[in-house]
């Protein structure tokens, strides 16, 4: 009888870590979640203005500049494939409409 309720309290015991271990990981993936998804939507605009910059007059077939939109979709590629991960937390459209309102928004101010 004693055995059986050592073997129960050690039981609870590790359920209860192993719940409060779960929590901390899921805040810690929630998080990575959250970043990643802000860091592609970044990137992204990142790239169109890179793509925009480069059909310039002043600036088209610019090798440098074309260089830079390839190094650039090679980490939006890279990034992608955390897809699974920041849509656990991040609606990408929704997202990029909001930074594309606040980069509108700076474009106004400058004089």
């Amino acid at each position: 009888m004693t055995y059986i309720i050592i073997g129960l309290i050690a039981s609870a015991t590790l359920n209860v870590f192993l719940i409060w271990y779960l929590f901390k990981v899921l805040a810690k993936l929630l998080y990575t979640s959250d970043n990643l998804g802000d860091l592609y939507v970044v990137l992204r605009l990142y790239e169109e203005f890179i793509i925009s910059v480069l059909n310039m007059d002043m600036y088209y077939g610019e090798p440098i500049i074309e260089e830079m939109v390839n190094k650039t979709k090679v980490i939006r590629e890279e990034i992608e494939k955390f897809a699974e991960i920041y849509s656990l937390t991040t609606d990408i459209e929704l997202l990029e409409e909001d930074l594309r309102d606040v980069g509108d928004a700076e474009e106004e101010k400058t004089p």
